[in-house]
């Protein structure tokens, strides 16, 4: 298997839940607003010798041309948009599931992939609704029949796990992907960043953020003994680490 990290850049954000661009060579890091954290948007695409799979599709950020960024890392790789065939979504926060359309709005991102997400992060999702979540982009799925709807635990073509975890909202999932004695994975929010691997830190913004930690703490002792690649999501420095 491959991976390839699919970066929008940094930004900061804070209670208002507005993503902004942050130049990090540039900008004094207390010039950041008050209160607000720094992540990177970091969606990530993984090949294996049946998929071209994209897990989470982060904000829809574009380029000077309009382009998704997303696109733009896709093809500096040789892959096209067209190419990738399943989109795996760990929950439907906007920075995670911006990237379903295309900036028109009237198009899916990757047209020829399906979509999975848990069904009751689906429903939770469209209760909660704006800020955190921007439900027209994810209900333009059901209506193209793309979506597949995933289980609490269960398997995607036998080689991909799917589970929730819970923890950063109530019905994230998070994803095993094995082949050729590799595992691969992908935490979402809940496993966002290496340095909350190692070390014991409960967010405020999560969920649970106990449960958060304590899983945490778990999936690194098993994937320590298990040599699993972890892949980081909103980590700024390292997007990846292999056991």
């Amino acid at each position: 298997m491959k991976f390839i990290p699919l970066s929008e850049g940094a930004f900061t954000v804070d209670q208002s839940k507005k993503f902004i661009p942050f130049e990090i060579n540039k900008d004094d890091l207390q010039a950041r607003t008050k209160g607000s954290i720094l992540v990177e948007i970091q969606p990530f695409a993984v090949i294996t010798s049946n998929d071209i799979i994209i897990l989470d599709t982060g904000l829809g950020f574009t380029n000077g041309n309009g382009q998704p960024q997303i696109h733009n890392n896709l093809a500096s790789h040789g892959i096209s948009s067209t190419d990738v065939t399943k989109v795996l979504l760990s929950h439907l926060h906007k920075d995670h599931s911006g990237g379903i359309l295309f900036p028109d709005k009237k198009q899916l991102s990757f047209k020829n992939a399906d979509y999975y997400i848990n069904k009751q992060e689906w429903n939770f999702a469209l209760e909660k609704g704006f800020p955190s979540y921007h439900t027209d982009d994810f209900l333009f799925l059901k209506e193209n029949k793309r979506l597949h709807f995933t289980e609490d635990k269960g398997k995607i073509d036998g080689y991909i796990t799917c589970e929730i975890s819970g923890a950063h909202t109530p019905f994230h999932q998070v994803f095993w992907i094995e082949e050729n004695n590799e595992k691969i994975f992908f935490g979402g929010d809940v496993a966002p960043q290496f340095q909350q691997m190692k070390n014991r830190f409960k967010a405020k913004y999560d969920y649970d953020g106990s449960k958060a930690m304590e899983l945490r703490k778990e999936w690194w002792e098993i994937g320590e003994k298990e040599k699993w690649t972890f892949l980081f999501y909103h980590d700024i420095k390292i997007p990846a680490y292999r056991f």
